[in-house]
């Protein structure tokens, strides 16, 4: 046995997957979803911002 025979032994590199051909419906599809992930953005900024979202706040009764 030599030195270099010995630990784990390296993986084999997988094959490159080819790029699949896109159509129409799944392209529309992608692009559906990149505007709705950039709608949530835009709540999510927006109600990061100050106070709270309804104007009632929170009720407290007079009793003590």
């Amino acid at each position: 046995m030599s030195g270099r025979e010995g630990g784990k032994k390296k993986p084999l590199k997988a094959a490159k997957k080819q790029a699949k051909e896109m159509d129409d419906e799944e392209i529309a599809f992608k692009q559906k979803q990149k505007d709705e992930q950039k709608a949530l953005e835009l709540l999510k900024a927006k109600a990061s911002g100050k106070g709270p979202m309804c104007g009632a706040g929170i009720k407290k009764s007079g009793k003590k």
